[in-house]
């Protein structure tokens, strides 16, 4: 077993803010490898959060984001249930962050549930008859739809999509990380990308929560 020393617990500590414990019990499970011990905490973190999900989000914070040369922008809200996790800088930067990721992917929907039943069903015709016409068979025609609107999905709903600052995770992942480590549920709940030129502003929003 690999020695788990007092600085290594103390430099798990710093990276993820998790409890002294979980951090030498993390590295324990990685064999004292300090970036396999973070990834063991995301993936506690992350299972443990959705225990939180039921909670309500009644605070939180506005934030925006202005790409360099002011020609697109980004507003989105941000819930949790205090206002004393709300002013910490690691929930200020999660907001930041998920507006900046915004204003990159260009997501339609917060989630899949938030898609629409006409958005789903020109979709799915579009994806069968792609499948037809690459002369797929018949009888997979099915399956290969349902995978390729999972990839729709990840394509359109922000918290389906790969993280812009670490691809590892999805976005709604990535708040989960958040939620295990500022112990509170929190819920992305609507956004609205600006670009110049561009006079439909893509808009979504509805009480949607990110553990789910």
């Amino acid at each position: 077993m690999a020695d788990i020393t007092a600085s290594l617990v103390k430099a798990l500590r710093e990276r993820t803010g998790a409890g002294m414990m979980e951090c030498k019990s993390a590295l324990v499970e990685a064999k004292g490898d300090l970036a396999e011990g973070e990834v063991v905490l995301r993936k506690r973190g992350i299972a443990s959060a959705g225990k939180k999900a039921s909670r309500a989000t009644k605070q939180g914070l506005i934030g925006t984001y202005i790409h360099h040369g002011g020609q697109l922008g980004v507003m989105v809200e941000i819930n949790c249930e205090s206002d004393f996790v709300a002013r910490t800088a690691d929930f200020q930067e999660l907001v930041h962050d998920v507006a900046m990721h915004i204003a990159a992917a260009d997501p339609r929907f917060i989630r899949k549930e938030d898609v629409t039943a006409d958005v789903i069903e020109k979709e799915q015709e579009i994806q069968k008859a792609r499948a037809l016409a690459e002369g797929k068979p018949e009888k997979m025609i099915e399956k290969i739809t349902e995978g390729r609107m999972a990839k729709f999905y990840e394509e359109i709903c922000l918290l389906e999509q790969p993280f812009v600052k670490e691809a590892t995770l999805t976005v709604g992942q990535f708040v989960k990380t958040r939620i295990a480590k500022l112990g509170e549920n929190i819920s992305v709940a609507r956004f609205v990308r600006f670009k110049v030129g561009d006079s439909q502003a893509a808009e979504s929003g509805s009480e949607t929560t990110a553990a789910e």
